[in-house]
Order: C-alpha cells, then sequence, then structure tokens
C-alpha cells in the first residue's frame, strides 16, 4: 500500500514509518522539522531485519516540507492517490502554543483542514493523532474513556480537540474513512531529551549523568505511560482495520504513575538510584496541568484487539539502553 504519515521524522513518526516499512508498504513521509529530525529515519539494519536495508529504505520517500504546503501535497496525491494518510504532524510544545497560539491554529488546524480536503478528493482513509491532553483529570476511581468530558487547558489542546471535530465532521458529511485516536503519554527511544516534554527520556538522562530530576510541583500528578512501540502499532491498527472506522479510540498502558514514583522508578531500572537527587520546581504553564491521567483502552481493545505490551519497566530500560548506545559519554558504545 502506498502510505503518507506526516510528522513523519518526529519521536513516534518514525516508530510508524519503521513499522510500516517492515509490513512491506510504500511510505512518503513529510516533516518540517521543527520536532523531528532526518536522522530518525535513518533506520539501522537490525532494526529492518530481516527485510534487505536497501530493499526496504528503497520504499520510503522523505520530503522536508510543511503540511501547509498544499501544492507539494497535492502533487504527490494526484501522482500517488494514497489509500492512507496518517496525520501525526502538529505543533507539540504546549508552552509555544501558549505565547502563539496562532501558529498552533495554522498548523494544527489549518493544516490537518487542507489535509482532509486533499483526503475526501482522493478518497483517501485519514487517521488524525489528538493527544490525551484534551481530556479533563481523571475521576477519583477508575480511568478516562473516550466519553470522559474534554477541557482543553492550552491552545494545544484546544487545536487538537479542533481537528478531532473536523476530521470527525468528513466523516459524516462525506462518508470519508476517518479514526481519531488519543495516545496517552507516549516514550521510548528517540524521544527528545530536552525541553518540556519527555519525562521519561528526561529523566533517565540525568539520572544517567548524575544529575538533579526536576519534578513540576509536589510531584503528586499521576500520568499513564505508553511505550512508543506499543504506540506505533496502535496507530498502525487504527488505520488498517476496518472496525476503526468513524472511531475515537484511546490508548495507554492502564497504569497510572506518580511523577515522583516515576524518579524513584527510573533510578531503580539504570542503577543510579544512589546517584542523583530530585529539585522540586515551579510549573511553566499550571493551568494547563492535569493532575491525573489514566487510560481506560478498552474500546481499542474490544474492536482493534489491541493492548500493550511492554511494561513501563522494560520500556525504561529499553530508553536507557538506546541513550546509552546515542551517547557514549552515558556509558555505552559508539552508535
Amino acid at each position: 500500500m502506498k502510505i503518507l504519515v506526516t510528522g513523519g521524522a518526529g519521536f513516534i513518526g518514525r516508530w510508524v514509518v519503521l513499522q510500516l516499512l517492515k509490513a512491506g508498504h510504500h511510505v512518503w513521509a513529510i516533516d518540517d522539522l521543527s520536532n523531528g529530525n532526518e536522522a530518525n529515519l535513518a533506520f539501522t539494519a537490525a532494526e529492518l531485519a530481516p527485510l534487505d536495508p536497501a530493499e526496504a529504505m528503497g520504499q520510503l520517500t522523505y520530503r522536508r516540507g510543511d503540511i501547509r504546503d498544499r501544492e507539494l501535497l497535492a502533487a504527490w496525491f494526484a501522482e500517488h492517490r494514497f489509500p492512507l494518510c496518517y496525520h501525526l504532524a502538529a505543533e507539540i510544545n504546549v508552552q509555544k502554543s501558549i505565547d502563539d497560539p496562532q501558529d498552533t491554529f495554522s498548523r494544527d488546524v489549518a493544516g490537518t483542514f487542507g489535509l482532509l480536503e486533499l483526503c475526501r478528493a482522493y478518497d483517501t482513509r485519514f487517521v488524525f493523532m489528538s493527544t490525551c491532553m484534551v481530556y479533563s483529570p481523571a475521576p477519583e476511581a477508575g480511568g478516562i474513556d473516550e466519553a470522559h468530558p474534554v477541557l482543553p487547558a492550552s491552545p494545544y489542546a484546544g487545536a487538537k480537540l479542533s481537528g478531532e471535530h473536523l476530521t470527525i465532521s468528513y466523516f459524516h458529511a462525506y462518508g470519508l474513512p476517518v479514526t481519531v485516536i488519543r495516545p496517552f503519554n507516549t516514550y521510548g527511544p528517540y524521544q527528545k531529551t530536552n525541553g518540556e516534554g519527555g519525562v521519561v527520556a528526561i529523566f533517565v538522562e540525568r539520572a544517567l549523568r548524575g544529575q538533579p530530576l526536576h519534578i513540576f510541583g509536589d510531584g503528586t500528578q499521576t500520568r499513564d505511560l505508553l511505550y512508543v512501540e506499543d504506540c506505533a502499532r496502535f496507530v498502525i491498527q487504527a488505520g488498517m482495520d476496518a472496525a476503526a472506522v468513524g472511531q475515537l479510540l484511546n490508548a495507554g498502558s492502564g497504569r497510572e504513575i506518580p511523577i515522583v514514583d516515576l524518579a524513584r522508578l527510573v533510578g531503580a531500572v539504570t542503577g543510579a538510584a544512589d546517584g542523583f537527587s530530585v529539585n522540586h520546581v515551579d510549573h511553566p504553564h499550571p493551568q494547563s496541568e492535569i493532575r491525573r491521567l489514566l487510560c481506560d483502552y478498552s474500546r481499542a481493545e474490544a474492536l482493534l484487539g489491541w493492548r500493550p505490551l511492554i511494561s513501563l519497566e522494560e520500556g525504561i530500560a529499553r530508553t536507557a539502553a538506546w541513550l546509552k548506545e546515542a551517547k557514549p559519554e552515558l556509558g555505552g558504545g559508539a552508535r
């Protein structure tokens, strides 16, 4: 199948592209590199095994570009008539969305509209990646299912919710086969260790360096952490399975952990428990903080047979191993 992946050089995008290539698909990836990295698409022979690396990479076409570049995308659609589009490109920085909401609207709402119009013209199945940040906090007992109230507390979350509604409207108005997905806090190899996101990768690198771990507030806020390969598998299934058409689907681990406990777990898994300390710092945007996140993924399990396979402990260990390999000064070998 010929498949378009927007944001394909990003953290989650590169894992989606990799799994699609391993399944034998032809992939066209576009990314403006505002958050992605071309090096993310330099897959190793081990990652592509048992495929021939040259043949597998020959199935990938990458272009640095903006999803708002209608001329480029229109040409791609006209030439390749994609049956499927995974729309992962977005502004992911919450603080940046607060500082510059107009740019966030342009990327995440207007950009999504342009893609939907092209998908409508070519009857292309469309998967829109949203976020758990659209939700209000989880109740005292139980997790967040797809019927849980929304409370977008930042322009980032508001733009994602707008993109969701646009996407679903094309299903009802035009019969376009669409799916909206809301992954919870995704982590793993190739996640950035700077900036505001990526708490696991940031904690792991700082622990390996023997540096203090910075926690916003008292650290009792909880997160549901989903390993990136489980997330990518979910993204792909949401676009391949007919049962997902017209649906809104959560994906998470079904396990919540307070950030203070995550810090201790990172210390234990990395063997750095005695080599780092914790600093409690002010949150840069407390108004957008969701105090409790716990995913109820029962709908995805019922419709797609999907469930997470990698435990938090294993995921942290894999993230640490990747960081050591990528950054030899942390104690691993050269890549």
